[in-house]
Order: structure tokens, then sequence, then C-alpha cells
């Protein structure tokens, strides 16, 4: 496990674009300034005692707390080095489902996907009549979206994966 000297020189060796802040009890945030998102702080509550936790917003929920929050305890220099690089590249654009509805375009040739889940649940996206609409393994309506954008990133935060 890394400490908290080895990943304070860590982060600040390899991200310069990253800002500290200090917080409480000797913990600090690193915050990314140049975040196209609302989330601005990569690194959260680095700790004396080597704890602390990295943004993972392009992860799936499975492994991120409530707040969108990976554990860095135990990360080696490659795995947390790997981790905030992804978290930064993720909070440096804007995805499909966030751009305004006037800048947002669908395929029109899309028309029906077949979607699972790790515990092998089935979701149909269908699209029909300018809408997108997402049925479960019972063909009931689960949501309606007015583009694929916004049913793809529903889909995907709820960790499904499209069948290719």
């Amino acid at each position: 496990m890394l400490s908290f000297e080895d990943k304070m020189a860590l982060i600040q060796e390899n991200f310069p674009e990253l800002e500290l802040h200090e917080v409480s009890l000797g913990r600090v945030n690193f915050h990314y300034e140049e975040s196209v998102q609302d989330k601005k702080i990569v690194v959260y509550h680095l700790h004396p005692n080597g704890n602390g936790f990295v943004y993972g917003g392009h992860l799936p929920q499975s492994v991120k707390n409530d707040k969108g929050y990976v554990n860095i305890r135990d990360y080696e220099a490659d795995e947390l080095i790997a981790l905030i690089k992804d978290s930064m590249a993720f909070l440096s654009k804007k995805h499909g489902w966030q751009q305004p509805k006037k800048d947002r375009t669908d395929d029109t040739e899309r028309k029906e996907e077949h979607w699972f889940s790790h515990s092998h649940e089935k979701i149909r996206l269908v699209g029909e009549d300018g809408m997108w609409f997402i049925f479960d393994e019972d063909d009931a309506l689960e949501a309606a979206f007015e583009t694929y954008a916004e049913a793809e990133g529903y889909l995907k935060e709820a960790d499904f994966k499209k069948r290719k």
C-alpha cells in the first residue's frame, strides 16, 4: 500500500493540472478546474493514513460509492495513475446524454437493441416515433427517452451492456 506521502508525490508529479485544497483533519482534495462537468474534485479526502477516493464517473455503479468515488486505499502506483487519468478524461468531455436537446442527434437507422446486465437481466431498447423506450424481460415499459443518447446513458449507468 502506498503511503499518504507516496500518493501525494505521485499525484503532484504526474498531474500538475490538479489543484491541491486542504480540507480538514489533515485530509486534502485535488480539483480539476478544467472539468466541463459539474464535478471538479478528482481526488477526494486523501487522508494521512493513506486512505482516499478518486472520482469514478466512467466506472460501473457497482465499484463506486454513492457519491461516485472509488476507494484507493490499496491501490498501487500504476493503478492510481490510470484511475486518475480515466477520471480526468471523463470530466474533460460532455457526454451524449448531457448535450442540450437542440444539439443532440439520433441515428434513425436504429430500431431495436438488446442489452444485458452482469446478472443476465435482458432489456430491449426500442426506437419508435422519435422516442426511445426501454422494456424489461416481461415486456413492461421501464423508461422512455427523447433521444438515443439519453437512453444509452441510462442503461450504462445501470451497468447494462449492448449485445453485439
